[in-house]
């Protein structure tokens, strides 16, 4: 009997691809070819998950190198997804405005960050939000004169915010065509009150940082558009635990954050990355990405950038 000394050549049949064409066989394969390229493969595959298995245990490190590669340097989308987190904060960590500065923009009517609609951002996800409830009780950290705040209340919701420039409280209501009442607030010494005449939307004319939950009490719902990322960077723990302490325990808190290269353009708005949200907000809260949109416009190219990433996160108390 004789014994064959090479593998036995097979032919592959070709599959029609299109309706009436003919078959034929592909070029003949040789067999001890293709044994060599799976085992090949096999030896690769092999190799490329025992790296994997060896490294995986030490990503972060890995991550935080990567940007020393040169050929990345010219590469700000690489920079901000792989540079150090607190490298990239650097950038904008001393940068400070006081409130005057923002009473000011409003005077002069320099608002470019106030949109003429109902935010889209905010439509998209409102029933992630709302979780079947009704009249929910929402609060507006710098709500500005945004329409959400109308939008809402015409919904059935009751809304607070909080804003420093007065002008922007006067042109909400006047804009929207809204009477109102205004009143001192005695527990914040020169604060003040702007009440709808239906009492479903306050406005509290003061500091921020000088509102707490004892004014209004705890709220259902918060959506926080432009006011993380406009607070200065130096004052993000203090916001934190100022909005965690307004949250009741069924809150939904819609957070808008904005990732671009902090290194050409020093804010506000400002540069809020992933990991400091989840820094911030991740020992009592559990946070969810719901949305992420390319939001570069010619106003963010005018400031020297080429990327402008707008997130929307889910953040609701964590279940004790």
């Amino acid at each position: 009997m004789e014994v064959e000394a090479a593998l036995p050549e097979k032919r592959v049949k070709k599959r029609k691809c299109m309706a009436g064409e003919m078959t034929e066989d592909e070029l003949q394969i040789n067999a001890e070819k293709t044994y060599e390229v799976k085992v090949h493969n096999n030896i690769l595959d092999t190799v490329i998950e025992a790296i994997h298995r060896r490294f995986v245990t030490n990503g972060p490190l890995v991550a935080d190198l990567a940007w020393l590669d040169p050929i990345k340097f010219s590469q700000p989308r690489f920079l901000v997804g792989c540079c150090p987190t607190n490298t990239m904060l650097s950038a904008q960590a001393d940068r400070v405005m006081v409130l005057g500065e923002w009473e000011e923009r409003w005077q002069a009517d320099r608002t470019g960050w106030h949109q003429p609609q109902v935010n889209k951002m905010l439509e998209s996800n409102i029933e992630k939000v709302l979780a079947g409830r009704n009249q929910v009780k929402f609060f507006f950290p710098l709500c500005g004169k945004a329409l959400d705040m109308k939008w809402l209340a015409d919904m059935g919701h009751s809304v607070v915010g909080v804003e420093i420039a007065e002008r922007a409280i006067k042109k909400f209501f006047e804009e929207n065509n809204l009477t109102y009442s205004e009143e001192a607030v005695p527990t914040l010494p020169g604060a003040k009150l702007y009440k709808s005449s239906e009492g479903n939307i306050s406005l509290y004319q003061c500091d921020l940082f000088n509102f707490s939950r004892e004014i209004e009490g705890q709220f259902g719902g918060i959506w926080d558009r432009g006011s993380l990322v406009a607070i200065n960077p130096g004052d993000r723990e203090k916001y934190a635990a100022l909005i965690t302490s307004l949250m009741d325990k069924d809150c939904r808190y819609l957070l808008d954050t904005l990732l671009y290269n902090p290194e050409l353009y020093k804010g506000p708005p400002f540069f809020v990355p992933d990991d400091q949200v989840q820094n911030l907000f991740g020992k009592s809260c559990d946070i969810e990405l719901l949305q992420s949109i390319d939001a570069l416009t010619d106003r963010q190219k005018a400031w020297g950038l080429d990327f402008y990433t707008e997130k929307v996160h889910l953040i609701t108390p964590k279940n004790n």
